[in-house]
């Protein structure tokens, strides 16, 4: 669906927001395709592949951004979060791996006191600092264990900086399993109108109560991640095949409308289309632009253009020999010939040739060897 006239304006901060019909539509159009194209593959295949996932197995729906220019710079491996109506991981099943700041034993008290929900410690597997993730996961085969043991993984804001350099390749080649950002420490207090710290005293852990670790822990895990990188295209999670069209459509439309409005630059102006798709199908338009450029200095004009190529093109082909049907442009584009440097070659005065001079000694020797060879045979005869 196309913008209205007044975003398509130049430096109109008019709100955009998806068409609820034609995101629902789009919705229940993918969960079917999805749906028959689980079911004739079931069908098709007489034999199980053990390696590849069941076939009523739910499959991630992706909503994927296209934008005119750049969103970031530069890659950003802390990914940002939007809140969802819906939760990816509202599963009982769903495995956590807290990773903190030291001491390690702190937290784990933390979790497993009275203050904290006993459903959320069910999920939160794992808890380990900074410290003992250097010291137990720092070979490869150690890394790939912890990375297919745990749903989720949640770091410290605190230590979040330095686990690319600990998990390497392992976490953060994709952006599946990153992990993500989480306020552990406690939260300032307001004296007299100002935020103040809170003071720690001697041997107690700088670190906020159960109440609020958990809050932390269930907005994280609430929540769709936002990866951003160097590119005009972005994908975040949004669902899952077995989910029903309307939880679907309403992720869709509140990550949309958080993604643009926080990382977008010139937000609704630098959208060029939102698409929904699953793992192995088409993506399905729910939003497109009419402008395909954001300044008129991004088009180059035709003309314009043509002399650049035109003007490039001879400057590769200097010096350099073309094949071409016509013999008459092949002639008039070749390089002129270097007669300048051969007539002055020839001009020099070659030097006298010995030849004829050579060729007297060489018969007046050999007849000089011919009469000594007669005179020798003739004394020998006498």
């Amino acid at each position: 669906m196309a913008p209205s006239k007044e975003v398509a304006a130049a430096g109109s901060k008019a709100v955009v927001s998806l068409d609820s019909a034609q995101t629902l539509k789009a919705s229940k159009a993918l969960l079917a395709h999805i749906k028959k194209a689980a079911k004739e593959q079931a069908e098709a295949s007489d034999k199980r592949n053990l390696l590849e996932d069941d076939v009523e197995s739910e499959k991630t729906i992706w909503l994927t951004l296209t934008t005119k220019r750049h969103i970031s710079d530069k890659a950003r491996l802390q990914p940002g979060k939007i809140p969802l109506p819906h939760s990816l991981n509202a599963s009982a099943e769903t495995t956590v791996c807290l990773i903190t700041a030291d001491p390690q034993r702190a937290y784990k008290n933390i979790v497993a006191s009275d203050d904290f929900p006993a459903e959320l410690r069910k999920k939160v597997t794992r808890v380990i600092d900074i410290t003992k993730l250097k010291a137990k996961y720092s070979q490869y085969e150690a890394q790939r264990k912890l990375f297919s043991e745990h749903d989720v993984f949640l770091g410290d804001d605190r230590i979040i900086n330095r686990l690319p350099k600990v998990l390497g390749k392992t976490f953060y080649k994709t952006t599946l399993k990153r992990p993500i950002p989480v306020v552990l420490k406690p939260k300032a207090r307001k004296v007299d109108g100002k935020k103040t710290k809170p003071q720690k005293k001697e041997g107690e852990v700088y670190a906020a109560s159960a109440a609020d670790i958990a809050k932390e822990i269930e907005k994280a895990l609430a929540s769709a991640l936002v990866s951003l990188s160097p590119t005009t295209n972005t994908a975040v999670r949004v669902g899952f095949s077995d989910w029903t069209p309307e939880q679907l459509a309403a992720n869709v439309e509140t990550v949309a409308a958080a993604l643009v409005d926080k990382w977008v630059p010139q937000q609704w102006r630098n959208v060029k289309s939102i698409y929904i798709k699953g793992p192995e199908t088409a993506a399905l338009p729910i939003w497109l632009t009419d402008e395909l450029w954001l300044d008129d200095k991004d088009v180059i004009a035709d003309a314009e253009g043509e002399a650049k190529a035109l003007k490039a093109a001879e400057k590769a082909n200097i010096g350099k020999k073309r094949k071409t049907v016509d013999d008459s442009t092949e002639q008039a584009d070749a390089p002129a010939p270097k007669k300048a440097k051969k007539a002055a070659k020839e001009s020099k005065p070659k030097a006298d040739s010995n030849d004829d001079k050579l060729d007297k000694q060489i018969s007046d020797r050999k007849l000089r060897l011919r009469s000594a060879k007669a005179a020798a045979k003739k004394a020998a005869e006498e």
